[in-house]
């Protein structure tokens, strides 16, 4: 009986970064080797360009630059077998493709037959579909490979047991959301004990503009039982040692539990390291130094500054008060009590002055009406001004504040605090916010009790509530969530029980309001379907929510 060791490179490669992957890849490579004799090396997804590479993959250039890559791989005296993933050109043909090289050789190339084109992927705009099974003979066992949505339908895995396949490998780029990992492990687990298969799932670790990458890969053996996990949001080098018996007709293959299994996340601290990791990714990224908010002394900001700390530590974060005559006392005090907290620097910019020297400017346009929306929303406009003055002379990303339920119906002022280049929360209902809220506090001290607890207000107004315009925030994200992210139409949600006025408002307001949020900063997805890819809906139509 001879142990066959692979290892899952659960890790992060940048997109259009190919040069710098595949240095990533033979260095990964070459120290697997090293420390623990790895026989194969698994690698993600189209690890090699990325993941997703989007309109690159259009590009002239790429076939010629990742046959170079292919090349430097077969040229780098690699000391033991890797499987990475890689779009492939062949006869003017673009595959999402899987290659196994070993000993300075392509000894077995897959490409993925089944090609997502739902929520927020696009593949079948960029690649042709595979038709052809993969297995292939690698140490004494049958492998085949897999690439991620393969693995979500049942023809792929039965055309590669019927083909002899004892341990499926399968390359993944799979995104976070709220309960994906309980997901994606339930499916392994019945299609291998089923199909009595060995399962690698291998999935990386990184962020991308509004799609957060996890991690947590796993293996399941052929009763469909779990023999290791890998820890969400870090890098990992998982060793999976399988044992082949030589001495049986057909060598017998099975996982050697010899690995951990990860601690299993609630669901506050999933959602919370991914936001901290979107966040993080964003700014570092694309080059800022830090970031810089507008810090109302609301449970938003309040959450979005706690987020900034843990992502970019207190050092790279401005938060920046701007009162106005709504502005309380209360207000003002709990924002320094937070910034005090949290270390940042911390300013006080006053916006009166600005506000009344520009209302009387505009007076003789705006007319002598009594003050309303439009007066409210130049206070919201003041204050991205003054953020996007100290951007501007810092280089700091402002970051904005607005949560999910705030964007679905348009509770929000354009070009006022929409302004900013990322939003942490933008995918985050405000019911959820509050209990993220109250969890970071168990943590330790971020946000000040009394900035969760009083009543939710813009503070645009006297004695302004936001359930003076809107219906309370857990019957508001439940019809957002039917839908949303459930596609059922006005009556449906009607049948769930909820008054007919409020859901028809809410609908409403979700499809009136489309001009805004495609023009809203980009922001961390952390539901099954955000207001970004996942949603493209024309912004001038007349479609009618009820049916």
């Amino acid at each position: 009986m001879n142990n066959l060791r692979v290892v899952m490179a659960q890790q992060g490669f940048e997109i259009g970064d190919i040069s710098g992957n595949v240095q990533k890849i033979i260095q990964l490579t070459q120290a697997a080797f090293q420390d623990q004799q790895v026989d194969l090396l698994l690698f993600p997804e189209l690890c090699l360009i990325g993941y997703p590479p989007e309109d690159l993959l259009l590009r002239p250039s790429l076939k010629l630059r990742i046959n170079e890559a292919i090349e430097l791989l077969l040229q780098a005296n690699l000391p033991c077998a890797i499987v990475i993933g890689v779009p492939m050109t062949i006869d003017g043909q673009l595959f999402n493709s899987a290659i196994c090289i070993s000993e300075n050789k392509i000894i077995h190339q897959y490409h993925k037959q089944c090609l997502p084109n739902y929520q927020v992927f696009d593949e079948k705009r960029y690649f042709t579909m595979g038709e052809q099974s993969s297995v292939f003979e690698f140490k004494g066992v049958m492998f085949s490979l897999l690439i991620c949505e393969d693995i979500w339908l049942d023809e792929p895995i039965i055309k590669a047991k019927d083909l002899g396949a004892q341990v499926v490998l399968t390359l993944n780029a799979s995104p976070f959301h709220l309960n994906r990992v309980a997901q994606r492990l339930k499916r392994i687990e019945v299609i291998a004990k089923q199909h009595e298969l060995i399962v690698f799932y291998v999935n990386g670790h990184y962020a991308q503009d509004e799609l957060v990458f996890d991690g947590a890969s796993f293996v399941v053996n052929q009763q469909g039982q779990l023999t290791h996990s890998c820890d969400q949001f870090v890098d990992v080098m998982a060793i999976v040692d399988l044992s082949v018996n030589k001495k049986a007709k057909i060598n017998q293959v099975d996982v050697l539990k010899n690995g951990s299994t990860a601690k299993e996340l609630s669901l506050m601290q999933s959602l919370h390291q991914a936001l901290v990791l979107g966040l993080k990714s964003y700014v570092n990224k694309n080059g800022f130094p830090g970031i810089v908010l507008g810090l109302s002394g609301g449970i938003d900001s309040g959450l979005s500054l706690a987020i900034a700390v843990d992502a970019l530590g207190a050092d790279r974060v401005h938060a920046v008060m701007m009162p106005f005559e709504y502005t309380s006392e209360m207000s003002i005090k709990d924002a320094k009590e937070q910034a005090d907290l949290l270390g940042v620097k911390f300013d006080i910019v006053p916006i009166v002055d600005i506000y009344e020297s520009t209302y009387k400017t505009l007076q003789p346009v705006l007319g002598l009406d009594q003050p309303g929306v439009t007066e409210q929303n130049l206070q919201s406009r003041i204050r991205g001004v003054m953020l996007m003055a100290i951007s501007n002379k810092t280089g700091s990303m402002v970051l904005t504040t607005g949560n999910k339920s705030e964007m679905a119906v348009g509770y929000a002022t354009l070009y006022g605090d929409m302004c900013g280049g990322y939003n942490a929360l933008k995918d985050v209902p405000k019911t959820l916010v509050f209990e993220l809220s109250r969890f970071l506090n168990t943590i330790k001290p971020s946000i000040p009790a009394r900035v969760i607890e009083r009543p939710p207000s813009a503070e645009l107004a006297p004695d302004q509530k936001d359930e003076d315009t809107l219906p309370p925030y857990e019957i508001l994200d439940a019809i957002i969530e039917f839908y949303v992210e459930q596609d059922l139409s006005a009556e449906e949600i009607v049948e769930q029980g909820f008054e007919k006025e409020t859901v028809y408002w809410v609908c409403k307001q979700i499809d009136r309001n489309e001009f805004k949020r495609q023009q809203s900063a980009e922001g961390v997805r952390i539901t099954p379907r955000g207001f970004g890819k996942d949603r493209r809906y024309p912004i001038t139509h007349k479609w009618i929510a009820g049916i």
